[in-house]
């Protein structure tokens, strides 16, 4: 793989800059199948309004006749059953799968006319000859209004179907005949009577064409150097992962999105070495190669100063959602686990990078190529916030906060002690802890009581919590790990992973990894997130 490329110098880029010159770019296929599901919400409203609208007029007009018998059902009252009928096929239609967005708002389009016209015929058969005819606003012009804000379609479609929709009303008059006009002046009549309907539509398309316009920006501002963001996945505290595709290669990948206060660039005095240490550490982690970290493609910073990287798209689950929905695992495939984390560890420690946040949701297990149960570590330069740009601190520590992850944090961590590579150590036998136990080394009401154990108490054996044997070997290193000195324990991810091979436990082989993924496969893979059971992206933190 050739060297990641920075997204231009430290100066900030603009997102998308290298599609400046496209005349148009697609709205994104989200904000379509929000629009979509917004069409289908509108329709099952026109369904209960048309019932209502109806039931409502018969009971007005009781009310103000008063003696009179019911009139019954009359032809406006058939058209708005139809009406009603139409919007509840196109809710149903909607809603029972998914379909294109595309096809779905043209589809909006016609039943927007569809509903002009049922607006038209019972304003018209309803009227009595006798009454004047003069200009009104009618329901149409709401209508186009709704539609015009709800349907991200393209201005000319939207001007053709108002101007049809707006023509509804003198085609009504023309071809009922109910106000016994000739045809030539029943569409004289009717297009001054409807003036209004045409002016509105002309609103409609200025609306269309400023809703189009901000699916645009928003797909615009969706671009990260070669990357299109498509769908977001998830939202955290730090910021967003979207699923993105490379314009070119059309290659998969997750993009995540790190906001600038998380990485004080708001700060006058840190900004600027925030950006720069971001480079640094960000360049350093796309450079590591080992195949049990994951693969980042691309990273830079965004004209308003969001930083971005993009990573391999994964198929599989983290480890805190496998222990969490399928319970402590064998000792034996803890072991397998953890030796793959450790060669990842092994390659970045000895660049010089301390990862810092180790932790079952940063650790991802899936299937790449014909191998299962292979790992890979996420989130290696992650940053946060910087102290001063003397200060040998990673962007990982944030300002007047404690980098890490309470449950997984080395004591030297927390007190500012010199932080190395065997902080990392620490975290992994947090993590070795919770796979066989499915349990953390500490629990507490609250992260600080969480912390203090960390540097005050010693761990409970895991094989006193796990309620299953614990192998005394694998116990040893695991305690080992967790010791409070980091002279006590493993100096290294190397020396760690000898000791975990030299248990004597019985390997995890490829044949029961394969079998443990079989038997819980309820499909396709398919994209998904991090907390759930078929996760496919790096994890926010």
């Amino acid at each position: 793989m050739s060297r990641p490329e920075l997204i231009g110098p430290l100066a900030p880029t603009t997102p998308g800059a290298t599609r400046s010159r496209s005349t148009s770019r697609a709205i994104p296929a989200d904000l379509l199948r929000e629009a979509s599901k917004r069409l289908s919400i509108m329709s099952l409203m026109a369904a209960i309004l048309w019932i209502l609208g109806t039931v409502l007029w018969h009971v007005t007009w009781l009310y103000f006749h008063p003696g009179q018998a019911w009139r019954g059902l009359s032809q406006p009252d058939g058209v708005a059953a139809l009406g009603a009928m139409s919007s509840l096929a196109l809710y149903l239609y909607i809603r029972r799968r998914e379909r294109e967005p595309q096809r779905l708002l043209r589809l909006g389009l016609v039943y927007m006319v569809v509903t002009c016209l049922a607006i038209a015929l019972v304003m018209h058969i309803g009227l009595p000859m006798s009454e004047p005819l003069l200009p009104q606003i009618s329901w149409i012009g709401v209508v186009l209004l709704m539609f015009a804000a709800i349907i991200p379609i393209h201005p000319r479609e939207m001007l053709v179907a108002s101007l049809i929709g707006a023509a509804m009303s003198p085609i009504a008059m023309v071809v009922t005949e109910v106000h016994g006009l000739s045809p030539l002046d029943a569409l004289t009549t009717g297009l001054l009577m409807h003036y209004t309907d045409f002016l509105l539509a002309g609103v409609a398309v200025v609306i269309s064409s400023v809703v189009n316009r901000l699916g645009q920006q928003v797909s615009k501002a969706r671009e990260m150097g070669s990357y299109q963001l498509g769908d977001l996945l998830k939202r955290g505290g730090m910021g967003e992962i979207y699923k993105a595709t490379h314009r070119m290669l059309a290659r998969p990948a997750a993009i995540k999105l790190i906001r600038a206060e998380m990485i004080g660039v708001d700060e006058d005095d840190s900004g600027e070495l925030a950006v720069k240490r971001f480079y640094r550490e960000a360049e350093a982690a796309a450079n590591l190669r080992c195949p049990h970290t994951v693969e980042l493609f691309d990273f830079g910073v965004t004209e308003d100063n969001t930083l971005y990287f993009v990573m391999e798209l994964l198929e599989g689950m983290d480890l805190e959602t496998l222990v969490r929905e399928h319970g402590p695992m064998p000792p034996a495939r803890a072991i397998h686990l953890l030796r793959q984390a450790c060669e990842s560890l092994e390659e970045a420690h000895g660049k010089g990078l301390v990862h810092r946040d180790i932790k079952p949701a940063n650790i991802h297990v899936g299937k790449v190529g014909v191998r299962n149960d292979f790992v890979k570590v996420l989130d290696f330069g992650l940053v946060k916030s910087v102290k001063s740009e003397d200060s040998g601190d990673s962007l990982a520590t944030s300002v007047g906060k404690t980098p890490g992850t309470p449950s997984y944090m080395a004591p030297e961590m927390v007190v500012g002690e010199t932080v190395d590579a065997r902080a990392d150590i620490y975290a992994l036998g947090c993590v070795g802890y919770f796979l066989v136990t499915g349990k953390l080394v500490f629990e507490a009401e609250n992260a600080f009581q969480v912390i203090v154990k960390h540097i005050r108490d010693q761990p409970v054996p895991p094989s006193l919590r796990a309620g299953v044997a614990v192998p005394q070997p694998l116990e040893d290193i695991i305690l080992s790990c967790l010791a409070k000195k980091p002279d006590d324990r493993p100096q290294s991810a190397e020396a760690l992973s000898r000791a975990l091979a030299a248990t004597g436990i019985a390997p995890w082989t490829d044949e029961q990894a394969e079998r443990w993924w079989t038997d819980r496969q309820t499909g396709s893979a398919v994209p998904a997130l991090p907390g759930s059971e078929r996760g496919v992206i790096p994890a926010l933190t």
